[in-house]
């Protein structure tokens, strides 16, 4: 049996610690890592398409929605048309350049940032110029949220959001970082609560910005 159940929203009602990171984004880096052997790219990880096992601490993390996935050839790179969501999409698609499996990569980046500090590494209200973030790679580490995660998380980020596609990390490369899997020798830094709150903000502005959207899709089915 599986929850269907936003990975953020679990997230937020456990005891927040990087241990708990950790252990989301290793399976979220496992179950991509086994699409991409596969030759499948998912190209709309978010955290509302991540699925718990059951609501246990620890449960498993598994992918879902795989609506708008595509199958490539290997290492193949084209133009599979604009899909996604606007802040996990990564600057490759934005540009409209040939993309592959490194777009889901940008997307467990952007995941990772949110579940260590509570808010994504690119936001904006206007679109645009939430898009022209993300193509730029502006991003950074800001002071306190970030004084008490270690330089390997980090260090993972960056490779994960690397603009570059062909020198972004893979998902295979990605369990085998530091941060993933040395977590015996690596510093694990309990999360500030400011962390919870902001995680809680940003879920709550998830929701409302869901229900405007369904507002105006229905208004619009109806005029």
């Amino acid at each position: 049996m599986v929850w269907k159940v936003d990975g953020l929203r679990e997230f937020e009602n456990q005891q927040p610690n990087v241990t708990l990171c950790y252990h989301c984004i290793h399976q979220i880096l496992e179950s991509v890592n086994h699409i991409h052997q596969h030759d499948i790219v998912h190209r709309d990880l978010k955290p509302e398409n991540l699925l718990l096992a059951s609501k246990c601490k620890g449960a498993a993390v598994k992918l879902a929605d795989f609506g708008l996935a595509i199958e490539v050839q290997g290492e193949q790179q084209a133009w599979f048309g604009f899909a996604g969501t606007p802040g996990y999409l990564s600057p490759e698609v934005l540009r409209k350049d040939p993309y592959g499996k490194p777009v889901d990569i940008w997307a467990c980046g952007v995941i990772l940032y949110i579940l260590l500090v509570g808010y994504p590494p690119f936001w904006d209200e206007d679109q645009h110029k939430l898009y022209q973030q993300i193509k730029a790679g502006a991003y950074d580490f800001p002071s306190p949220e970030w004084d008490t995660v270690t330089p390997e998380a980090k260090n993972l980020i960056n490779q994960m959001l690397t603009i570059n596609p062909a020198k972004r990390i893979t998902a295979d490369q990605a369990l085998k970082h530091p941060w993933v899997c040395q977590r015996s020798t690596v510093a694990s830094m309990m999360h500030r609560q400011e962390t919870v709150e902001c995680l809680r903000k940003f879920n709550a502005r998830r929701k409302l910005k869901g229900a405007i959207l369904t507002t105006m899709l229905v208004s619009r089915n109806f005029s």
